[in-house]
């Protein structure tokens, strides 16, 4: 495996690639072009120049999370085929640049859904936290609203001011997309780019649903293994494979992580490693990576993806904001850099031990 940080480049993010760079054991970064919007097909200079600076800091791009998929794909929209098209155009320069790896979602309105970024843990850390009641009483067009003031002035992914602004207008969009509708224009965008991916060896890794079950009533089918095995059967292709994020897959108690990822051996192109603390029905909080911090076991997580042979690669995910550091809430320096040397402590305890 490759331990990688993501990065969101050198205008919006706290964290530098010097910093990075310094941190045991992790090669890579895993980003994309930030000022594109879902659906513009990516011009090519700038994924070279992306490349570029990252290479002068002795790093290398891994991968790209994300090529975002327009709405009018995943509605099934008329226009749907020309997004396509800019997507196939952009998935084709990628390949062109030596880029073969990339994480996209499939989610309606909510890239993720929190409704704390900045909850108080007992070490006094801060962590992004969920809480099913507060959900049932708030009304979406106010969900952006409900964090804001929380994000230390970041632009979070998936909660773009301006994206939140149409937030009515996107419920109304999706009013008539059910799980089969969903289900069914994922199959016809995979069928369309598997082509591509073919021809530049493109692994194409969905991300789950965040958290793993349907919010404000919308749509959610990247939450289990029998949906993800459905995703994967409708497009039989090896290129058409996942993001294991452990956090997401996670939310819900009832899905066996290192279960699910021996089960989709060939098929994890890409893994989010975290860990999340249970506290009752309804109600998470993100942890450090140290198991003993949360409810995963994360030795178990590590184990398994170690015995399908997964080589591709892998980011400590949502840290906590610790030692009174400032950055976008989940994405600050300090616990992600602990997270991955955690991380890689564990893949070198593994592959020793299995050596003996």
């Amino acid at each position: 495996m490759e331990m990688t940080l993501r990065w969101y480049g050198s205008k919006s993010d706290s964290v530098t690639l010097r910093q990075i760079r310094q941190i045991p054991g992790v090669t890579g970064v895993i980003t994309t072009l930030y000022d594109t919007a879902p659906g513009d097909e990516w011009d090519r200079d700038a994924i070279r120049a992306m490349k570029a600076e990252v290479a002068a800091s002795g790093l290398r791009v891994a991968g790209i999370e994300s090529v975002n998929i327009h709405d009018a794909i995943k509605i099934g929209l008329p226009e749907r085929d020309q997004y396509i098209e800019n997507y196939i155009k952009t998935l084709e320069k990628l390949g062109q640049e030596d880029i073969h790896m990339v994480c996209y979602n499939f989610m309606p309105v909510f890239d993720w859904t929190r409704t704390e970024l900045a909850r108080v843990r007992p070490d006094g850390s801060t962590v992004l936290a969920y809480h099913q009641e507060t959900v049932d009483n708030l009304d979406p067009e106010k969900m952006f609203a409900s964090i804001s003031g929380d994000t230390n002035g970041y632009v979070m992914p998936g909660w773009e001011p301006e994206r939140m602004e149409r937030t009515k207008e996107l419920f109304d969009m999706y009013k008539d997309v059910d799980e089969e509708k969903l289900f069914a224009n994922l199959k016809y965008f995979l069928e369309a780019i598997m082509p591509v991916c073919d021809q530049y060896h493109i692994n194409m890794a969905i991300h789950p649903d965040d958290p793993a079950w349907s919010v404000f009533g919308l749509p959610r089918i990247i939450t289990n293994l029998s949906n993800i095995r459905r995703m994967m059967e409708m497009v039989d292709n090896p290129h058409n494979g996942v993001t294991f994020c452990s956090g997401s897959y996670g939310t819900n108690p009832d899905n066996d992580l290192p279960g699910m990822i021996r089960a989709l051996k060939g098929r994890v192109h890409f893994a989010h490693v975290r860990n999340l603390q249970h506290n009752y029905p309804g109600d998470f909080e993100e942890a450090a990576h140290l198991s003993a911090d949360g409810s995963f076991d994360m030795y178990e997580i590590m184990k398994a993806l170690y015995d399908i042979g997964f080589d591709g690669p892998i980011r400590p995910d949502h840290g906590r904001m610790i030692w009174d550091e400032v950055a976008m809430p989940g994405y600050g320096l300090y616990d992600r850099a602990l997270g991955a040397t955690y991380l890689n402590g564990l893949w070198e305890a593994i592959v020793k031990a299995n050596a003996r």
